[in-house]
């Protein structure tokens, strides 16, 4: 972790080179959206198992003194995509062609989010910036250059093409991600020539064209010719919406996270229940163990309404208020835990986060779903798309039923706080289930509990149900974590297994944080091959 003076910038994220992207762009002037997008595309590119073009993104944006606005870059079922579609199946296939069956968003909300930023460019001062420093070619450049110059095999990546070489080998394009056939090694180096030309059309078309032009047209046709019901129709009729985040007041400050059809939700829950059982922490067991039960009743609630916004039957808001969370207090005894039966959610995604000198943050997230998506690697494009459709259902009756121009529940979900005494933060995790759970770690270590940033994310953490594809719903810990309190934690009735510590199973967390004097401080997660930068802006 690292502070500086006023007029500070940072940036983190889970790969050290998305990192260097995003901080290039902020110490030549840019927005912290500019450092973003630029990062963005990078991370894309280094880390293609997790996140890409064909995915889904969230943003939350904040200026100083303004409340926070968000983008839903999240895709929608394609008009082809009926329970007819499906006839024959049992469920909704997890990879291959029928598994794409929802619109990638994250590169219509790259757009929407530059729009923004270019309302602040009047206010930024770039005299001494060439003219076209902060062109699109500019914030892709770097994305471009590793594409084309081939990227490092990191463990993860070679973790991720050992557990998903049976099930992708054989799928469209996904030699892609082949070494002649085989998994890929980590220190090999991987070449991705096409995305590369894919990210070089579009720094010159413009991002639109990724919906309206000649890579929405290669895109189609590759994805119908894999058997997917997305057709070009499709990408014309979509586009990221600015939404308006949920937040809760706390005794810490208020909290931000993303509307249906995210989980965001449930973290403001757990963290909201969190602020009024902390008055009952002695030790650390305490706090674990409150922030678990917690979290039960979060995911209950979650489970219950969570879905399409147009499926809704109630205001989420209305899940933060007095009446409700003193009824989830009612649940939440600090001798003994209650049974966890439910159903999780899993995936994989990127957090990134980013404050500019003007002070102004954002909180990013970026995902494919599962690792690798669907498997289908779009042959003309080099792009990956996501299976984020899997997450329908063709039960009758279901909050998660499919059906087209509908979009499905969502994991993701940046998070954001104005704390009281003027600190702004903003913070998140991938992960799947572990996401709200890793922000309330990370949240009240570092707010409630006044440890540093690095140790709110370092430290050992938990995962109560299953994430990245595994089966079980019990209580995961750390070793390190694990040998402190498992006996404890058992005690009070946890159905808990120990992991491996600093264990990617527990996700990639990261904070930015921008203090009240203007100075920032920036963390990332041990468990990823990220870096944070903080430094001041000249």
């Amino acid at each position: 972790m690292t502070e500086h003076s006023p007029t500070s910038i940072a940036f983190t994220a889970p790969h050290s080179a998305a990192t260097e992207a995003g901080t290039k762009i902020l110490q030549q002037g840019g927005t912290a959206i500019e450092a973003m997008v630029a990062a963005a595309a990078t991370i894309a590119v280094v880390y293609p198992h997790m996140n890409g073009l064909g995915g889904d993104g969230f943003w939350l944006i904040s200026e100083p003194g303004k409340k926070p606005i968000a983008i839903d870059a999240s895709g929608v079922a394609a008009n082809g995509a009926t329970t007819e579609f499906y006839q024959g199946h049992d469920a909704i296939p997890s990879r291959g062609g029928k598994a794409a069956l929802t619109m990638a968003g994250a590169v219509s909300g790259w757009d929407k989010a530059l729009q923004i930023s270019h309302t602040w460019s009047s206010n930024n001062s770039k005299d001494n910036l060439p003219e076209d420093s902060l062109s699109l070619s500019a914030l892709l450049s770097d994305a471009i250059s590793h594409a084309r110059g081939g990227i490092e095999v990191t463990q993860s990546l070679e973790d991720a093409s050992k557990k998903t070489h049976s099930d992708l080998s054989d799928l469209l394009g996904f030699e892609t991600f082949l070494n002649q056939g085989n998994v890929l090694k980590k220190g090999t180096i991987l070449g991705l020539s096409k995305l590369g030309d894919t990210l070089e059309a579009l720094s010159q078309r413009g991002l639109q064209d990724f919906y309206h032009g000649e890579i929405a047209a290669s895109l189609a046709a590759d994805l119908e010719h894999a058997g997917s019901p997305i057709q070009l129709e499709d990408f014309a009729q979509y586009s990221a919406q600015i939404v308006t985040p949920l937040e809760v007041r706390t005794q810490a400050g208020t909290l931000y996270n993303l509307p249906a059809p995210t989980q965001g939700i449930a973290s403001l829950i757990i963290l909201a229940l969190y602020d009024q059982l902390r008055s009952q922490v002695e030790t650390d067991v305490d706090s674990v163990h409150l922030l678990i039960e917690a979290t039960k009743q979060a995911f209950i609630a979650r489970n219950q309404y969570v879905t399409d916004s147009s499926r809704l039957d109630i205001d989420l808001s209305s899940l933060l208020s007095e009446e409700s969370l003193d009824a989830m207090l009612k649940q939440i005894s600090n001798e003994a835990a209650q049974p966890w039966p439910h159903v999780a959610k899993q995936g994989d995604t990127i957090w990134m986060g980013a404050c500019d000198a003007q002070g102004r943050m954002v909180s990013y997230i970026q995902s494919l779903y599962w690792e690798f998506g669907s498997g289908i690697v779009s042959p003309s494009t080099g792009i990956v798309w996501n299976n984020r459709g899997s997450s329908f259902t063709l039960e009758e009756g279901s909050l998660q039923q499919l059906a087209p121009k509908l979009k499905p529940f969502h994991t993701l979900n940046p998070a954001f706080a104005e704390l009281s005494d003027g600190r702004r933060m903003s913070y998140g995790t991938m992960g799947g289930e572990g996401q709200p759970q890793t922000q309330a770690a990370l949240f009240s270590r570092y707010v409630y509990h006044s440890k540093s940033l690095s140790q709110a994310i370092s430290e050992g953490r938990w995962l109560l149900g299953r994430t990245w594809g595994d089966q079980s719903h019990n209580l995961k810990l750390e070793s390190d974590i694990a040998n402190e309190m498992g006996d404890a934690l058992k005690a009070r009735g946890h159905d808990l297994v120990t992991v491996p510590a600093c264990n990617e199973l527990m996700g990639h967390a990261g904070a930015v944080v921008c203090h009240a004097d203007g100075t920032t401080s920036a963390a990332t997660d041990p468990r990823s091959d990220g870096r944070a930068d903080a430094s001041r802006c000249e």
